[in-house]
Formats: structure tokens, sequence, C-alpha cells
């Protein structure tokens, strides 16, 4: 199961240096790429509103 990160996010930043395997893409909202993601919640714990979650 992989993380998703939601309409919530404001493009801060804060996830994607905390990825260990570099899946977190920017944009006006961040992604995720999904095949990538090792579900380790790195990407969660620090964003400020909550936007990346399991899927």
């Amino acid at each position: 199961m992989a993380h998703k990160i939601t309409s919530d996010c404001i493009a801060c930043g804060a996830c994607k240096p905390e990825c260990p395997v570099d899946c977190i893409s920017e944009g006006d909202i961040y992604s995720i790429d999904e095949n990538a993601c090792i579900d380790c919640g790195s990407c969660a714990s620090v964003c400020p509103t909550g936007a990346a979650q399991p899927e």
C-alpha cells in the first residue's frame, strides 16, 4: 500500500526531502509515485496539512 497526496497539499515542500526513495514530485499539488513508494510514512509525519495519507 502506497501513500498519496490529497488536494489539501499546499506545496510547502516539507515532504520531498523526507522521502528515502525520492518518489515525490513537485507541482501545484505534490504527487507520489505509487509504484516507487515503500509506504514508510515519512512524508505523512512532516506534512503540516495532513495531505500525505495512506491509500
